[in-house]
């Protein structure tokens, strides 16, 4: 039987193995708890790999397709899978400066074909210019040194790759609130290139940009606050990778990826866009005012 691959890095893999296993010890009618007796760990070793938190040796794989009764034509595939769990991304090498718990969401971001996004605060990181990154980290981390804050501003402009990409790019649409165009980050010439910067990206095929007027009335985005929708590639007729929801609450970040969760953000999401408008007009408004 084969098996979906993953991409650069193991985000992906260890999400994949993850949903195998819980589906095996699922059809087994095993608990969390009984599955962690059998195997002598704890329940939050199990927890931990099938949500894709961890990588996996094929041993441990085996073992736990033994207790779940798994499918021999499936064991050799798992195993293999365990291996990709390991592989490094290239954002490890900035590893110093990713927030606990963002590494997961940078391998998701750099396997997604479509990422849909709402955003009532800032410029979506995706779409920041390396001087407007600059100034939201300086002031909202006065304490780090000038090298952390390069580092940062690196990283975020090394993931921007994805928008340009020769190979199936990202394609990203985006709705913003029309009201933070208007926001000041890091004075008027740091403003004025950001709006240039979007500007150009509004030209891109595969790029939009909207925005939600100050008067659009109600919509779902004042009930869902900022958030990101990702949705992966087709994979012999199957999704390798089911969509995922990500939202940064201020503790940290929060993946949702059930059925009935995906459903009602793409619901949020259609609502959105329903009250927004064409960016371009808005864009090129909020540039020539400065």
């Amino acid at each position: 039987m084969a098996l979906p691959q993953g991409t650069t890095g193991s985000t992906m893999p260890r999400r994949q193995l993850g949903r195998h296993l819980r589906d095996l010890r699922n059809r087994a009618r095993m608990t969390t708890r009984m599955a962690a007796q059998q195997l002598e760990w704890s329940e939050a070793k199990i927890w931990r790999i099938e949500t894709g938190q961890t990588s996996l040796r094929s041993l441990d794989v085996e073992a736990m397709c033994k207790i779940y009764g798994a499918p021999t034509d499936l064991v050799e595939p798992l195993t293999a899978l365990a291996k990709e769990t390991k592989a490094r991304g290239w954002w490890t090498g900035y590893s110093d400066v990713i927030a606990e718990g963002f590494e997961v969401y940078i391998g998701l971001e750099e396997a997604a074909r479509v990422l849909s996004t709402y955003e009532n605060e800032l410029i979506p990181g995706l779409l920041q210019t390396e001087a407007y990154t600059r100034a939201l980290l300086s002031s909202a981390r006065p304490e780090q040194s000038e090298t952390e804050i390069d580092r940062r501003v690196r990283l975020r402009s090394a993931r921007q790759a994805l928008i340009t990409r020769k190979d199936a790019p990202l394609q990203l649409d985006v709705v913003i609130s029309e009201a933070l165009l208007w926001r000041r980050v890091g004075g008027a010439e740091v403003t004025a290139e950001q709006l240039d910067h979007l500007r150009r990206m509004c030209d891109l095929p595969n790029v939009r940009i909207q925005l939600v007027p100050s008067d659009a009335g109600y919509h779902d985005g004042m009930d869902s606050g900022r958030f990101v929708l990702l949705e992966f590639a087709e994979s012999q007729g199957e999704l390798r990778e089911p969509p995922v929801v990500y939202v940064e609450a201020f503790t940290g970040p929060v993946y949702l990826d059930k059925e009935h969760e995906i459903e009602r953000y793409r619901k949020a999401f259609a609502s959105i866009k329903a009250a927004a408008v064409d960016g371009r007009a808005g864009i090129e408004e909020a540039r020539e005012s400065i």
